[in-house]
């Protein structure tokens, strides 16, 4: 379906950005891959790195909307990925988390309908679920929006949909590069903030493989969320460092013990497939759509009544051996 697709991803020089690029130029023959950023060192390493014919580098911040416009002209499917990700920081920095998290989300939604996109899908987080810190909260507005925003196209095909899923493994910023650094340097122990710890753990092109079947998926307004494993913090060092002590430093403002992708609050909204659930809309659209089979043909099933998925209920754990193979693999 992206044979011969404009193809325009924000925040593409990122870790997704990339892998996205590489699988769509691997398996696809698209007319252009538009990369949308605001960091020019960043997009003159990557053009290095893919300088296909199809490849182009835009400059531009979502927070400019007038500029996102122009970005979007002739575009078919836009992956939303920029977006301020770092917890403390965002702390710290509240209203600039809020511009370009939620003013830009919005931003995207208005550039996608100017224009003409077909299908939008923006890239959400465990932390938007019942969320505890800005971050998570900008992103579960951003989700709303997004959902949302299928109340506003008319009689456009356009299509918006969100994506959510748990920890990227080796992502920039991570506890497993973080805890690497610390083996590197010769620490005498890993910092645990408890030892109950538990995070959803999902490879980068599993991820990106998951956003691009549910461009074929989508109907608009769903949220998918992959059925992934789940990894207790204290194991991860143990299978990075078998014999360093743990030092038990407690947990961070604006961490949870257990990530959650689909709130028991959410359950009467939540259908359940071989290998994803959806959160359906809270809010009814024009136009009714049948969320129970897709456009795969696969049919769902609706959970029980406050089922909750979390990181540590979850019933897929990474092992040992299964943890390392994933890391050799990337």
């Amino acid at each position: 379906m992206f044979d011969g697709k404009n193809i325009l991803i924000t925040g593409g020089t990122g870790s997704f950005g990339k892998k996205y690029t590489k699988t769509l130029l691997q398996n696809y023959k698209p007319k252009k891959i538009i990369i949308y950023s605001r960091d020019e060192l960043k997009q003159y390493e990557m053009a290095q790195e893919f300088n296909d014919p199809c490849m182009r580098y835009f400059i531009g911040d979502v927070r400019d909307a007038n500029r996102l416009k122009k970005a979007f002209k002739d575009v078919d499917y836009v992956i939303h990925a920029a977006a301020l990700k770092h917890v403390p920081i965002a702390e710290y920095n509240p209203m600039e988390c809020i511009k370009t998290n939620i003013n830009g989300a919005q931003n995207v939604i208005d550039a996608a309908l100017d224009n003409g996109v077909k299908k939008v899908i923006a890239l959400s987080t465990d932390k938007a679920a019942n969320p505890v810190n800005l971050y998570g909260a900008t992103k579960l507005a951003s989700d709303k929006l997004f959902v949302a925003a299928n109340n506003l196209v008319g009689e456009q095909d356009i299509k918006f949909s969100v994506v959510r899923y748990g920890n990227v493994l080796c992502s920039r910023g991570s506890v497993i590069p973080y805890f690497q650094k610390l083996i590197d340097n010769d620490e005498k122990e890993l910092p645990i903030t408890d030892e109950k710890m538990t995070r959803f753990m999902i490879t980068l092109q599993d991820g990106v493989d998951f956003v691009l079947k549910n461009f074929g998926r989508m109907q608009g307004g769903e949220i998918f969320v992959p059925k992934i494993p789940s990894l207790k913090i204290v194991d991860l060092a143990k299978f990075l460092a078998p014999s360093l002590p743990h030092k038990i430093v407690g947990i961070r403002p604006g961490e949870k013990l257990h990530e959650i992708m689909c709130p028991a609050d959410d359950s009467h909204l939540t259908y359940e497939f071989e290998d994803h659930y959806v959160i359906t809309p809270t809010i009814k659209f024009t136009s009714d759509k049948d969320y129970e089979t897709n456009l795969f043909g696969e049919k769902g099933t609706h959970v029980k009544q406050g089922f909750e998925y979390n990181s540590g209920n979850n019933d897929k754990w990474l092992n040992k051996e299964e943890f390392l193979e994933l890391l050799e693999d990337m």
